[in-house]
């Protein structure tokens, strides 16, 4: 029903309330189209910004290890026994395995959240597409009503 243009008149003086309903539809709209015409430079600005945090935490992580590499095996005793050693690269594999499978749910019930929100808003796009109809319909049958009165009003004098 977004088409900007009233579909109900109400008779004498309708145009000048049709010109200001259609004038504030039409000023809403633009207002908004403008508001929303930034959407995908921010969402590409977020997911460059995303990008870019990602590459640098894999870099932070990789030059951090790797001097704790420099500086344990520059040492003349061991650090870690091999007993313990192989305990904790089981246990760390072990972690690291349920917090990927972690993301990856949550990851997955995000995007459901996300395209259920979506649906609701389709869902909700219907619905005052339906009221709107129901309304459109209800003032045309009581514009009908009341002129129908009206004539009988004006012939009975």
């Amino acid at each position: 029903m977004v088409d900007g243009k009233s579909e109900v008149s109400t008779g004498t003086g309708s145009t000048d309330v049709t010109i200001l309903y259609d004038t504030t539809t039409q000023n809403c709209i633009r207002i908004f189209d403008e508001l929303t015409k930034a959407h995908p430079q921010y969402a590409q600005s977020v997911s460059n910004l995303q990008h870019d945090y990602a590459v640098a935490t894999k870099n932070t992580i990789q030059n951090m290890v790797l001097a704790q590499k420099m500086s344990g095996s520059n040492v003349n005793f061991p650090i870690v026994t091999p007993q313990y050693m192989e305990e904790f690269v089981k246990r760390s594999n072990e972690i690291s395995d349920n917090t990927v499978n972690a993301l990856r749910i949550n990851n997955q019930l995000t995007v459901n959240a996300i395209n259920a929100a979506a649906e609701n808003f389709r869902t909700f796009n219907r619905t005052i597409d339906s009221v709107t109809e129901f309304n459109t319909s209800a003032a045309k049958a009581w514009n009908s009503f009341f002129t129908a009165q009206q004539q009988q009003f004006i012939h009975k004098q």
